[in-house]
Parts: structure tokens; sequence; C-alpha cells
């Protein structure tokens, strides 16, 4: 029988009466995160989803590689199917795994019996089958305890599958059973992160992007976009919003004091922002703030740049240092990108000596002097809305 792949449900196998929407939702991900890759059967038995390629032009390694990247998978292995019996499951084995066994030191059989009328049980399974391998390659030593190498059976309701070890995947939850979130998405490391991070709650994400040509260039803009992309890997696909901001940090620097710049500044971002949420039906703000990281991400300054919202701010990264934030940026491949030297508009105009612990009546008294809600709708005017896939554009550079 043909390779296949099984991939293990994580928490969704802790719900209760709900369980089956989250599966039916997993499953709808599963189906079209490998739909590019050709004709593949996706069905659920079990807590386990099914991915079986149905004919030899799948391409077999490129939805190998989506699956490892979808939340609500916890763990996924390519196996070999047969029939469910004893000799056929050892000679899978060694049709499928004995290259491995003769390049290990030790190896050891663990075997799980879901079909239930399978007449042996999983440990009588385990040790006829481990006889055998240790008959077949005699070099390589039997070890219950500390195996190199570990054969898995597992007999279930439609035939017997063999496998070496499993490959971690995304874990989390399935992307949409969570709502949608607007994610304020930057040029730099943090904001990513944060994406991906929500995303893992179930959450699809949206994003919103604030540019300050000619301060910003289309190189910086790309490089976002791209970063966009590289979340969708894990999140799927999503809309990126684009704002153009040039207009509201010139006023800014016109009619304001310096020392409010950046907090003028996030206060605008936060709600435009808002208003694109709810205008596309997100219900929370994604922000990759980090406390004390800089001096508008003080307890006050977030105070009064969160206050012009009255939907949720979802902030992930706010008790982390940065080492840990840069680890998961490397794990989920945002890390080069973001390091990437473009401009972003929050280093524009950004003030010397800067005002870290400010009181919501101080702000409101440096921005008396501008046209908030004009300056607001003319931006919302100009939207401009980019669609992001991964796999769909090519990767920048």
């Amino acid at each position: 029988m043909k390779e296949i792949f099984l991939l293990k449900l994580g928490e969704i196998v802790l719900k209760g009466s709900n369980k089956r929407q989250f599966e039916a939702k997993l499953r709808s991900n599963v189906r079209r995160r490998v739909k590019p890759y050709g004709e593949f059967d996706v069905y659920l038995m079990q807590s386990t989803i099914y991915v079986e390629p149905m004919n030899d032009e799948a391409d077999v390694d490129g939805a190998w590689e989506a699956c490892k990247h979808i939340f609500g998978i916890v763990n996924i292995c390519r196996c070999r199917a047969c029939e469910k019996n004893l000799d056929a499951i050892f000679a899978a084995i060694e049709e499928y795994l004995g290259d491995d066994l003769d390049a290990a030191r030790s190896f050891k059989v663990e075997s799980r019996r879901s079909d239930k009328q399978f007449p042996l049980t999983s440990i009588q399974i385990s040790q006829h089958i481990g006889g055998l391998l240790a008959e077949a390659h005699p070099t390589t030593e039997v070890d219950v305890h500390n195996p190199d190498y570990t054969v898995f059976v597992e007999v279930r309701d439609l035939a017997a599958y063999v496998h070496g070890p499993a490959v971690p995947a995304a874990g989390g939850l399935p992307t949409g059973v969570g709502g949608r979130a607007m994610c304020l998405l930057s040029g730099g490391i943090d904001s990513p992160v944060a994406a991906h991070m929500i995303g893992k709650r179930g959450v699809e994400i949206e994003c919103v992007h604030f540019f300050s040509y000619p301060y910003t260039s289309q190189l910086a803009k790309d490089k976002v976009l791209e970063l966009a992309r590289l979340v969708t890997k894990y999140t799927g696909r999503m809309t990126v919003n684009i704002v153009s901001f040039t207009q509201i940090q010139e006023a800014i620097r016109d009619n304001c004091p310096e020392e409010f710049f950046t907090l003028i500044m996030r206060r605008f971002m936060m709600e435009i922002s808002a208003r694109i949420a709810k205008q596309d039906g997100c219900g929370a703000l994604i922000t990759g703030e980090n406390l004390g990281q800089v001096a508008s991400q003080t307890m006050e300054a977030m105070t009064v740049t969160g206050a012009v919202v009255d939907i949720p701010i979802f902030m992930p990264l706010v008790g982390m240092d940065k080492e840990e934030i840069v680890t998961i940026a490397r794990r989920i491949g945002t890390f080069q990108t973001s390091v990437l030297p473009y401009e972003d508009c929050c280093t524009v105009f950004t003030p010397k000596h800067p005002k870290t612990k400010p009181t919501l009546g101080q702000v409101v008294n440096a921005e008396r002097k501008l046209d908030r809600q004009a300056l607001i709708e003319e931006a919302l005017a100009n939207v401009e809305k980019v669609s992001v896939i991964y796999g769909e554009t090519e990767p920048f550079c």
C-alpha cells in the first residue's frame, strides 16, 4: 500500500461537546493547504487526520512540508499502510524502515492497538514484531529503555500503519476557530512573532501596516509584505491593509511637542487599526509591544496609546525578553527578513527625549491642534488591501 501521513491532533482532543466543530475546521484547513500539491484524500478517524495521495502526480514532499505548519496538529508522521496481520506488518517494516534499522545502533518496537478486535494486545504485537526484526537485523541491538531508533506500529480501523519517530508540528488550535484579529505589522522582529502566537490560538489574522512614503521606501513596504507572507505559512491566507501615514506624521511634526511625537503617532495607529478591524470583522488588535523595551512601551505609555480603542488589545510578547522573541522569530522563519536594513515609519521624526511616563491629559493636550478625525478619515479613504498567501508570491530579497 502507498505512503500516507498521519496528523495527530493536539489540544482539540480535550474539547467537549464542540469537539466536532474544531475537527471539521481543521480537516477543512488541511484540505486547503495540501490542495496546491495535487489530489489528496483527507479524512479523520480516532483523533487523527489521514492525508493520502490519490495518484503518483501528487507532490508528497510539498504536502508534507505544508502539513508540518498547520495549527491544530501536534505531530505528524509518514507511514506505510498494510493489512492487519503480523506477516504484512513485518513485511511493511522491512520494506519501509529496513534501511533506518540497519543504520541504528539499537531499536525497539512500540505498538498501539486502536482496533480492539485485533487478536493480539499492543505488548504482544511489539514482542512478536521485535523478535522478527532482531533476527532480520542482527547488528542492531534491542534496547527497550533508550533505543537509538523506534519502530511504531498502529493497528487502526482501516489498516495497520508502520512508521518511524513522529515529527513535531505547529500545535495550537485550528485557524478560524478563535475569531479574527488585526495585527499592527511593522518591519521589525516583534510584530510577526506576535501575529504567529495569536494565530496559534486559532485566530484568523489580518494585518495593517503604516507606510510613510517618501520617508519609507518601496523596499520597506515589500519587506513587510514578505513578513506577512512568511506568517501565512502557519496561519494561511491573510489581507494586509497598507495605510498611507505620511500626512499624519507631518501634521504631528508641525503641530505637536517633540517629546510626544511617538505617543501621538501610536494613538493614530491604534485608532485607525481599530476602525479597519471593525469594518473587516476583527474583534481585537494584536501588537508586538514588550513592556519596557522602548520609550513608547512603558506601562504609562501603553495606557495612553490604548485609550483610543474600545476593543481588546492582545500583547503576547509583553512579558518576554528579546532573546526569547528572537528565538521564536528564527524558528518560524521571519528573523532574517525582519533584520533587513530598510526604514520603518516608527523611526520617522523620532524625538530625542521621548516622554516615558505620560498622562492621558498631557497627550490629549499635546495633540489639541490636530484635526484627528479629518486625518483619520482621509487615511481610511485610501487604504490599499493586499492579499497574501504562502507559496503564491516570490520570496522577498
